[in-house]
């Protein structure tokens, strides 16, 4: 049974590394910067005080943010790429029941139920055949099917990996910690993970010939 390989429409908008990296990245710097200012900022705007800690205006923001960058990504390449869209809905309905529960326990679930999910559709969609991690993650670049499935494979422990780790910290540290450690530890565990599948990619890359490049 061939799996399910990555859409490479080649009339789809692409946004630069720069500019992808910004929009995926900023919501989580400006959750960062409105926990850790939280109390300086609403000095500032006094309106905000009523939202209360520092950690409900910065899941407030969050959700602004989020919002923001799922509309002018959407704006700028018509479409909207799984994984951003789902994090953004969880962010949403968890960020609300944040605020109106006033219960940070919420927003801390968020990264756990998110990576949770995609590590279960990656694993699940193995067992049925199919190798869902192109779509996921919106790649463009070509592997064989077994590339994939490995491929598939390790992202979808990875995730699971993830959530136990968001786990773990939350329930061990302090708040400020955990955000501290979403923004500036989750990234690079992330990075590192991702530059040491490349090996693997390269190997099982499929190489279009010259007049398709």
């Amino acid at each position: 049974m061939e799996l399910e390989r990555a859409p490479n429409d080649p009339s789809r908008k692409e946004l630069s590394p720069l500019l992808k990296l910004a929009l995926e990245l900023g919501p989580l710097g400006v959750f960062f910067l409105f926990n850790s200012r939280g109390e300086q900022i609403a000095e500032s705007f006094p309106v905000l005080k009523a939202v209360g800690e520092p950690i409900f205006l910065a899941t407030a923001a969050f959700m602004v943010a989020i919002t923001i960058s799922l509309v002018a990504s959407l704006y700028l390449t018509k479409r909207l790429p799984i994984m951003p869209l789902v994090s953004g809905v969880v962010v949403i309905v968890f960020g609300a029941l944040t605020l109106w529960l006033h219960d940070e326990l919420f927003i801390k679930l968020k990264p756990t139920i998110v990576n949770s999910l995609f590590g279960a559709i990656l694993l699940g969609g193995l067992f049925f055949g199919k190798a869902l991690l192109g779509y996921v993650f919106d790649s463009a670049f070509k592997l064989t099917d077994e590339g994939w499935r490995k491929l598939t494979f390790r992202w979808g422990v990875f995730f699971f990996v993830l959530a136990a780790i968001n786990e773990i910290v939350w329930r061990s540290f302090s708040t400020d910690f955990w955000v501290s450690f979403k923004v500036f530890g989750v990234m690079p565990i992330t990075l590192i993970f991702t530059l040491t599948q490349l090996p693997l990619i390269q190997k099982h890359a499929i190489v279009e010939d010259e007049e398709e490049a």
